[in-house]
């Protein structure tokens, strides 16, 4: 009996392929023979997946989305059962930060996406991410759960810090990549962040696992 495909595995191969290749190239100069020679299959059965290199563009900005959860997932996991909003706030902000090559091409290849789908026509006639203030609104209700709960100033803002966070997560990003500043000042800076966000009568809140050794990168 012939072998049975599995379609999806195949789907999923070929968009990680996309994913490495355009972290060494560059998401702009990829091209789907480029893509079907990084995963050692044939061009005619990446067009045959995708029919289009923005179909498959978008194939792999969703591959790429599932493996950064992934990645804030396992931080989670190794920060307890219950690790507290601060902690998973802080995990999320870190698993976006490029400290090892995987998140090094993570930020690469998303900031790429968010300038291709602004500048290139069918890219741009799709929406970029389905639902864009997911992780504003679920930072916003994490801050607003440690604020009910007294773990974080009251006095603050909750969607505004929450927004602030998620900026300064990015730029520090890019600041990491081109090489201004280390992991471990980025990291540093967004935790006086937290530390400012994250107290209750003027004190730092113990959220339990939430810190790692401030001399490594987490």
């Amino acid at each position: 009996m012939p072998k049975r495909v599995d379609h999806e595995e195949r789907r999923t191969q070929i968009a990680a392929a996309l994913i490495q290749v355009a972290g060494r190239r560059g998401l702009h100069a990829v091209g789907m023979r480029d893509v079907a020679a990084e995963a050692g299959v044939s061009l005619r059965l990446v067009q045959y997946y995708f029919e289009t290199k923005e179909k498959l563009l978008f194939y792999g900005l969703q591959h790429l989305t599932d493996r950064f959860t992934a990645r804030v997932g396992a931080r989670l996991a190794a920060a307890g059962p219950d690790p507290g909003p601060r902690a998973t706030i802080e995990a999320l902000l870190l698993a976006s930060l490029p400290t090892d090559q995987e998140s090094r091409t993570f930020h690469l290849l998303y900031s790429s996406y968010s300038i291709l789908s602004v500048t290139d026509g069918a890219l741009a006639a799709q929406p970029f991410i389905d639902n864009p203030d997911a992780a504003e609104n679920a930072v916003t209700g994490l801050i607003e759960g440690a604020q009910a709960a007294g773990l974080a100033d009251t006095g603050a803002d909750a969607r505004t810090e929450a927004i602030s966070l998620l900026a300064m997560a990015a730029t520090m990003g890019t600041s990491i990549l081109v090489a201004q500043r280390t992991p471990h000042s980025a990291i540093a800076v967004l935790r006086h962040h937290l530390d400012r966000v994250f107290t209750a009568s003027g004190h730092t809140t113990p959220d339990t696992g939430h810190r790692t050794d401030a001399n490594t990168c987490p």
